[in-house]
This record gives structure tokens, sequence and C-alpha cells, in this order.
């Protein structure tokens, strides 16, 4: 496990958000579930990535990340969490892959300087089916990076509002 942890400071640009937030992915895959995820290929595949979890972020920053997988992704985590069999595990997927992706959230946040406290979360939310469009009101682009958790992609996200706060 990588034991560094770097702190940054919330940039303009975001260019230094992929690698940290592969890095949250990281020490959370590797934590919580015991198992690794490494980058994925690029291009990447997204057909059959059904399961989407979403928490939402206010306060220093704005937004929403989010992580895409294919139910058995889902179910492994459920497993992997439990410490049970995946026969065992598949009603559980969807509280699994939304801890995840809560845990994945935290962890990001607290690795940008003045983020960690200036920023909460919101409850997860997961969404079953690929026939959705999700459109988050943000207007600084998305930061997204392709994994694999035991050889199945996942593919991890954030987009970000430049301020909170009702609009003018």
């Amino acid at each position: 496990m990588n034991s560094l942890s770097p702190n940054l400071e919330v940039s303009e640009d975001r260019k230094s958000w992929p690698p940290l937030l592969e890095l949250a992915a990281q020490e959370v895959f590797e934590r919580m579930l015991g198992s690794e995820v490494r980058t994925g290929p690029d291009p990447f595949d997204e057909q059959g990535l059904d399961i989407t979890s979403m928490v939402g972020l206010a306060g220093r920053i704005c937004g929403v990340l989010t992580i895409r997988c294919a139910a058995n992704s889902a179910v492994l985590m459920a497993s992997k969490m439990l410490g049970v069999d995946a026969t065992q595990a598949g009603p559980e997927m969807w509280d699994a892959v939304g801890e995840v992706c809560n845990m994945i959230a935290g962890n990001f946040k607290n690795k940008i300087s003045g983020m960690g406290d200036g920023c909460l979360l919101s409850v997860p939310n997961v969404i079953t089916g690929a026939d959705y469009n999700l459109r988050a009101l943000t207007d600084r682009g998305r930061v997204e990076v392709h994994l694999l958790f035991e050889g199945l992609p996942l593919i991890i996200s954030i987009e970000v509002h430049t301020r909170c706060g009702p609009r003018r």
C-alpha cells in the first residue's frame, strides 16, 4: 500500500486531481476490501457498467463523485467487504458500492489541503440500469479515472461547480 498521502491545494485547473482520485480509490480498495485496483486501458469499454453510485459534495467545492461498475463488480465488492461468498453477497451489492463510493469521496477530499473539514458529503445514492443520463450542474468539467478491480472495469469521476449556494 502506498503510505504517501499527499495534500494538495484546491487548484483551479484540477490537473493534480486524477492521481489523487486514483490513490484514494487504491487506498479504499486495499484497506476495506483487501484488493488492489490498477489503472485500466484507454480507451475504456463502458459496456455493461450498469450500476452507478453517487455521493454529493458541498462546501469548499460542490459537485458529485460517481463510481460506475458492472453488477458482478458490485457483488464482488460486497463479498470482499462482508467476508462472504459471492453467492451470498448479491443482495448487499448496492450497499457495498454505495459505501465504497462514500469512502473514496471522503478519502479524496481529505487529500486536498483545506477541503477535509470544509466539504460535506451526502448519503450515497445508487442507480441500477444503463438507460439514463446523469447531468450534474457543474461547470468545471469532469475528472475521470479508469481502473480495474480484480480485472473488472470501474470508472470513478468527480464533477465540480465553481461555487456553492444559490445562483443570482
